[in-house]
Order: C-alpha cells, then sequence, then structure tokens
C-alpha cells in the first residue's frame, strides 16, 4: 500500500503558527511520525505541503493511479475551496480528511469542511493523532 500526504496552507509553519491551537511540533516532526508509523505498518508513504489550492489539485491528480489512499488537511481550504474536493472525487482515491484543531469548536466560517464529502471519514481536534487515525483507516482491509 502506497499512501500520500497532502498539508495545505501555512501548516509549514507548525511550530511557530499560533501554538496554542497546533501545538509546538513542527511539520517535519509529523512527517517522522507518520513516516515511521507506516514503516511500522509496512506502508510507503510521501508528503507534500503547499500553500497554493492549484499546486494542492495538480498533486492530487499526479496521484492518480500511483497511490491507494490519501491524507489531506486541506487547512483553510477546507471552508472555500470546490476544486479540492472535486479533484479528489476526480481521481478516486479513497481519502481521509483530518485537522490538527477541532474544527467543529472555531469560528463559525471554519465550521463547514467542502472537503468532508469526498472522503472516507473526517478526523478533527486529534492534533498529530488524527494522522495516525486516518493510516488506520486507509488500510483496513
Amino acid at each position: 500500500m502506497k499512501l500520500l500526504v497532502i498539508n495545505g496552507p501555512n501548516l509549514n509553519l507548525l511550530g511557530v503558527r499560533e501554538p496554542d491551537i497546533y501545538g509546538s511540533q513542527t511539520l517535519s516532526d509529523l512527517e517522522t511520525l507518520v513516516r515511521d508509523y507506516c514503516a511500522e505498518k509496512g506502508v510507503e508513504v510521501d508528503f507534500f505541503q503547499s500553500n497554493h489550492e492549484g499546486a494542492i489539485v495538480d498533486r492530487i491528480q499526479a496521484a492518480f493511479r500511483v497511490y491507494d489512499g490519501l491524507i489531506i488537511n486541506p487547512a483553510a481550504y477546507t471552508h472555500t475551496s470546490i476544486a479540492i474536493p472535486d479533484a479528489i472525487k476526480a481521481v478516486g482515491i479513497p481519502a481521509v480528511e483530518v485537522h490538527l484543531s477541532d474544527i467543529s469548536k472555531r469560528e463559525t466560517y471554519r465550521q463547514h469542511s467542502y472537503t468532508s464529502g469526498a472522503c472516507l471519514a473526517t478526523i478533527a481536534g486529534k492534533h498529530f493523532q488524527g494522522y495516525l487515525d486516518a493510516v488506520d483507516i486507509l488500510i483496513k482491509p
């Protein structure tokens, strides 16, 4: 099995950006955690982060027939992008949406996800553990 983890805008600033909400660990820390977890499960994993919606759409499209599952944290694009869920639907790769914080308990504009309708599951508010839970969902037989 081969998974792709996609992180959206501002997640490159983990550890610096609002640590009271997102914690003090970095994107590199997250990637190491997920990579090690996947290695234990015999799963290949690649990572992609972009602050640009079109780049995320391009990466999802490029995943077609390459990856068996997607883990995506679209970040702010969760609440604004129709192109990202459309790309997920177009490629037909099983996907799990992940959010570090619990978006259902944040500002009103953050409570709606366009992406969730294109995904098998949405995990929110479990910080880095949410990514590991997403791996488990995608590798279940």
